[in-house]
């Protein structure tokens, strides 16, 4: 769903008329989890694209009708979604939405997901395949509580249940990602190989299976994260590709119908979901 931050711009202050946002009180759940609840408050017709990010996108559905996804393929009524990292170009619809979001880190994805990334990658996957009955049941705690807070709480501690006693993110892989991240997508997998003392082999293998995307393409992403929020701010492309470490404008220009599916100039023009 939409994200509206303070001092917004007026695409933004639009978007915060149409959205009743709500955001735990307490503040960052845990390292790695971002989570909001969105209500829809003129109860319209919602069509919106989806932007990959950094972050693996968990959507609970509470309204009284289906999300439906659309990646090309054909539209799928969803009660409730995970996004992968790199979903490839999809499209939102529904009526009257009302969810609760949640984006998970790599970290915090891996130890409570329940699959390997590898599984989501390229997709949007129905929480009920990934979750079963436990998604059902949360769904249905949610939409028996009438208070965003509570709603928010019970949410969180689903996550902490799910993550006790899962298998740690190896070390290495954490801190190749924390890199990546740190350094806004322009790093050298090399480098990234001997700053943790492997093989670039060995590296390109575990990233891949604990992160779900190679680190190519996981930095790839986090250069198209600050790219997108700065062409959606109304920043030219031009200025975008050198801010950002684009080799020229071409080079962002094939980032970004890559991984969503159109050109810089009509990515600025979108109504688009940014997470929570």
């Amino acid at each position: 769903m939409p994200r509206v931050e303070a001092g917004a711009a007026p695409q933004e202050c639009a978007i915060a008329e149409r959205w009743e946002v709500s955001r735990p009180r307490w503040g960052a759940s845990r390292p790695g989890v971002r989570m909001a609840g969105f209500r829809d408050r003129l109860s319209g017709r919602l069509d919106m694209r989806v932007l990959p990010q950094p972050a693996v996108i968990v959507v609970i559905g509470l309204g009284s009708g289906p999300i439906t996804v659309d990646e090309g393929s054909g539209p799928r009524p969803l009660d409730g979604l995970v996004a992968s990292l790199t979903p490839g170009p999809a499209r939102v619809r529904g009526q009257g939405v009302e969810c609760v979001e949640v984006a998970l880190s790599p970290r915090a994805a891996y130890a409570v997901l329940g699959v390997p990334p590898l599984e989501l990658d390229g997709s949007v996957t129905g929480l009920d395949d990934l979750w079963g009955r436990r998604a059902r049941l949360l769904r249905e705690q949610l939409a028996e509580t009438g208070s965003w807070q509570q709603r928010l709480a019970l949410t969180d501690d689903f996550l902490r249940r799910r993550a006790q006693g899962a298998p740690p993110m190896t070390a290495e892989v954490a801190a190749a990602w924390d890199a990546i991240v740190a350094g806004r997508g322009r790093v050298r997998v090399g480098a990234l190989a001997e700053s943790c003392g492997w093989s670039r082999k060995r590296l390109w293998a575990r990233f891949s299976a604990q992160v779900g995307l190679t680190p190519k393409r996981a930095a790839m992403l986090v250069r198209f994260d600050h790219a997108a929020k700065a062409l959606l701010a109304g920043e030219r492309a031009g200025d975008v590709a050198a801010a950002c470490g684009y080799t020229d404008q071409p080079h962002l220009h094939r980032d970004v119908q890559a991984l969503a599916g159109c050109t810089p100039g009509a990515l600025a023009g979108l109504d688009v979901s940014t997470g929570p």
